[in-house]
């Protein structure tokens, strides 16, 4: 086949030349067709079909400055607009027009001959195809960036709005807004386009026109003019959504039904009233929530995602349920969150949909019923989701009144959830206004709360609805923590007060501790609040809030201190215990230990702290010598399991000031014995050693009422105390008098002098060695086996009288050395072999006097108990449940005491009792069961 003959529109100087000619002649100038409108067109048609769409073909149409005269020609299409929508109304396209909008390009050769054959339509008829080609080429260059801004330099926005205006046919209409959607793309064309007045006509060509492609044009207009808040607003304000719902509703073209919606995505974006009102009156809800089980991907995520936009306006939030919305947007977050991989940004929009939904009575009865509240917790368990964890607390407070939702939640573990969300650190949740409020009572909503965030309109509901305290309320300040001994908390009024007092401080944690009071009105509250975790995370926002806490926190503590049903789990969970440590004390378990670094707290703040703790201890107490309480407490005692009897003996002298119960209890019964042996056991609590040591301390406090006790040992180390007269120096000088008869040979090789006399009758020992039958009887050189310097030291000051000159202290380390293994050790160990219970006692009351003295410390207490002798085993208990010791060094000795004695418990427990009771080893004192 011979190859196609050349033609003048194969050159893009020639299609150039023809439009710029045209532009500068006019639409209608030429009289002559075969010499002015027939080159032109054909010129138009090779410039859509051919050169445009060549690799390169925008640019290079651009750079030769084709778009001038293309808008020129437009121009004057625009000026003659009426004429132009006359000849077209109700027109077909012709060839020429079929031709331009179809995809591939004719094949090269004499193209225009089909034309020709055809009769010559009316010049109305040609300006129509003239510029329905005009607009395609134009439409496809503002696909590049480059020409979109130049079309912007030379004006070329607001032609395409007039024809727009002035030219109803489908297939121009469809070419301008693909122009216009083009253009939209950028920012700045986008301003223009709206301020040129486009919208009202696109949406207008919504009603109008029939065609699908038209429509999809359109419609992808809209959306990419919704490319700002304020246009998304303009755009709906102006009606641009109602007519793209009602086409929703009846559109049956897959590839509309994907431009409607991906255009609704984007004008719900931060969803308007005016957007959800035009949706929801348009009747597209109902197909929204069918398209979200659609086929095709991208139609099922651009509607999900729109109904996740349109929860955030109350009105439309009912209808939205009605229509199956609620169960469609679980499903959705259930699916994603079981997906490996998925973006927590993919979950965010539904995570905030689900917790809008939450504000409406009908929406939250589906929520339940679909499994929302499961969804809703492990959000919560989730570590991950932890910025919108206060999201969904706050969506929670709408079941408060729920009583089968709150048994659900306290089933699923809410309690110490919320309990860990009252310190937690605070997200990026962004503010709803107070079109996202409750639909239950809209009109109620006040105007002057339009710009509050999302928490403080969610407290303005329930106060409205009687869930929160209101301002002034009495109840807001009865209890705060400089009004300790108030024993019981009063109740909540349902009413308002007229009183105008300062509002109830409402943070991020309002919503938490909202829940958290609803589920302390429970007759006995005891299993899901008084436990480790929910008292540790009411007790961390008391004392750790950077400003004061809110008196409902503090009505939250007295109320579960107040009530009888709980006094058993405050015993058997180390409750009170905790109370004291924490409160009283200010030691946490994150400080035990080690104490953590964090602000230090103002003394105005510590005394605050410590009256909450004894107002809560009193309430206790209280319960705890009421009748029930005291049956409640030996039945712990007595049968209780193991674990239980042993937090009981703990609790007991911080909750019991009557005698006859805690002597009754702990003495008589046991309870003091069995908490000593648990000692050395695994510990039931993070702080168990701490709460035991502060027990026995109190316990002690209770016995001796007075403080009489055992007296700990002198302060003042014995070397500054007047020495006693030293009778063995004088035997160490030059001339010694009287002369020594007899010396001590040491391993080492030592000879040290002694009188044979005083050493026989120190000891029944030397008695026997110096004066018996022993070969050593007559020998002037007697050794002493297994004996150093530093040990034989003292040995031989005691063996000639010496006590209190100080030799006594010569084999003991300074603190901080350990005393197993030392001279000091040796030097004990001599004096038991040779029968010296008065040198025992002085050299373990030189060790007492260093180790236990001003300049030793709790990890000096373990190290002298290691040694293993009573008496300093002695030393050792009366150094830690000392009166006005530490209450962190006297826990810390008593870790060390307990690490020391291992598993022989006997010498620990046998000391300790007899310093609680007031009693020396070994002496007398009260009876343990008297």
């Amino acid at each position: 086949m011979a190859a196609a003959k050349p033609t003048p529109t194969d050159s893009l100087s020639f299609c150039l030349a023809q439009l710029t000619a045209a532009a500068g002649e006019g639409l209608g100038g030429g009289k002559d067709t075969a010499t002015n409108e027939t080159p032109l067109g054909r010129a138009l048609l090779a410039l859509r079909t051919r050169h445009v769409k060549a690799a390169g073909g925008i640019e290079r149409f651009r750079a030769r400055g084709g778009l001038r005269p293309l808008l020129a020609l437009l121009r004057r299409a625009a000026a003659a607009g009426p004429a132009l929508s006359q000849a077209g109304s109700g027109s077909t396209p012709s060839s020429v027009e079929s031709a331009a909008s179809s995809g591939p390009a004719p094949s090269p050769g004499p193209a225009p001959s089909a034309a020709s054959s055809s009769p010559t339509p009316s010049p109305p008829a040609r300006l129509r195809k003239t510029l329905d080609l005009a607009l395609s080429i134009l439409a496809n260059c503002c696909t590049e960036g480059a020409c979109r801004a130049e079309v912007r330099r030379l004006g070329g926005i607001l032609p395409l709005v007039t024809i727009l205006q002035c030219v109803k046919t489908d297939s121009i209409q469809n070419r301008t807004a693909r122009a216009l959607g083009n253009l939209a793309m950028e920012p700045e064309s986008c301003g223009d386009i709206h301020s040129a007045g486009a919208v009202p006509l696109l949406v207008e060509s919504l009603t109008a026109c029939q065609d699908s492609q038209c429509l999809q044009s359109v419609v992808r207009a809209l959306r990419n003019l919704a490319d700002s808040p304020q246009h998304r607003l303009a755009l709906a304000q102006q009606g641009a959504v109602r007519p793209l719902a009602e086409l929703l509703a009846t559109a049956s073209d897959p590839a509309l039904t994907l431009a409607l919606v991906r255009a609704l995505l984007e004008l719900s974006r931060g969803c308007s009233r005016a957007c959800a009102e035009q949706l929801s009156l348009g009747g597209g809800l109902g197909p929204l929530v069918s398209l979200a089980s659609d086929s095709k991907r991208a139609v099922r995520e651009a509607t999900i995602l729109t109904l996740a936009n349109l929860c955030a306006q109350g009105l439309v939030r009912p209808a939205l349920g009605n229509a199956g919305g609620v169960e469609v947007l679980l499903g959705e977050l259930r699916r994603r969150r079981s997906l490996n991989g998925t973006s927590q940004a993919s979950q965010q929009p539904l995570v905030r949909a689900v917790c809008l939904l939450c504000r409406e009575a009908i929406n939250r009865a589906r929520l339940r019923d679909a499994g929302g509240l499961e969804l809703l917790m492990g959000l919560l368990r989730d570590p991950r989701a932890s910025a919108w964890h206060p999201r969904v607390v706050a969506a929670l407070v709408g079941f408060l009144y729920d009583t089968g939702a709150l048994g659900r939640l306290q089933a699923l573990g809410l309690v110490p959830l919320l309990a860990g969300q009252l310190c937690g650190e605070p997200g990026d949740e962004e503010e709803e206004g107070r079109e996202a409020a409750s639909w239950d009572f809209p009109e109620e909503r006040t105007p002057e709360r339009a710009e509050a965030g999302s928490f403080r309109s969610l407290r303005s509901w329930l106060i409205s609805e009687g869930y929160a305290s209101p301002p002034g309320d009495p109840a807001s300040s009865s209890l705060s923590p400089t009004s300790p001994r108030t024993p019981r908390t009063p109740r909540l009024p349902s009413g308002r007060s007229p009183t105008t007092a300062t509002e109830e401080p409402w943070g991020r944690e309002g919503p938490a501790l909202l829940l958290l009071s609803r589920f302390s009105q429970a007759p006995n509250p005891s299993g899901v609040l008084v436990t480790g975790p929910a008292l540790c995370g009411l007790l961390a926002y008391v004392t750790g809030s950077p400003g004061p806490p809110s008196p409902r926190a503090l009505r939250i503590l007295a109320r579960l201190t107040c009530n009888p049903a709980c006094l058993e789990a405050f015993v058997c969970s180390y409750g009170a215990a905790l109370l004291r440590a924490w409160l009283v004390f200010g030691v946490a378990p994150d400080d035990w230990p080690t104490l953590r670094a964090r602000p230090a707290r103002r003394g105005q703040h510590q005394h605050q702290h410590r009256e909450l703790g004894e107002m809560l201890l009193q309430n206790l107490t209280v319960q705890a010598e009421s009748p029930f309480g005291v049956g409640a407490l030996t039945h712990l005692l007595l049968s209780g399991s193991p674990e239980d009897r042993v937090a009981c003996a703990l609790t007991l002298p911080f909750i019991c000031r009557k005698p006859s119960l805690w002597r009754r209890l702990l003495l008589d019964q046991g309870g003091l014995r069995l908490l000593l042996s648990a000692l050395t056991r695994p510990a039931p609590h993070p702080l168990f050693l701490f709460f035991a040591a502060d027990s026995l301390s109190c316990l002690q406090g209770l016995v001796s009422p007075s403080g009489v006790s055992p007296a700990l040992l002198p302060a003042v180390p014995l070397d500054l105390d007047p020495p006693s007269p030293c009778l063995y120096e004088p035997l160490l000088g030059p001339a010694p008098t009287p002369a020594p008869d007899l010396h001590f040979l040491l391993d080492s090789g030592l000879r040290l002098p002694a009188h044979r006399a005083a050493s026989a009758t120190a000891s029944p020992f030397f008695r026997a060695l110096l004066a018996g039958s022993f070969a050593e009887a007559q020998m002037d050189l007697v050794p002493l086996r297994g004996l150093s310097p530093s040990a034989a030291w003292p040995v031989l000051h005691h063996l000639h009288g010496c006590r209190g000159c100080g030799a006594a202290l010569g084999p003991v380390p300074p603190p901080g050395q350990p005393l197993l293994g030392s001279e000091a050790e040796e030097a004990l160990e001599a004096a038991g072999r040779f029968l010296l219970p008065g040198l025992e006692e002085e050299l373990e009351e030189a060790v007492g006097r260093i180790h236990l003295g001003p300049q030793g410390g709790p990890e000096s207490v373990g190290e002298v108990f290691r040694l293993g002798r009573p008496r300093l085993a002695a030393h050792c208990a009366r150094w830690t449940l000392g009166p006005g010791q530490c209450p962190r060094k006297r826990a810390l000795a008593l870790v060390g005491l307990v690490e020391a004695a291992g598993e022989e418990a006997g010498p620990l427990t046998e000391a300790l009792l007899a310093v609680v009771m007031g009693v020396e080893l070994g002496g007398k004192g009260p009876s343990l069961d008297s």
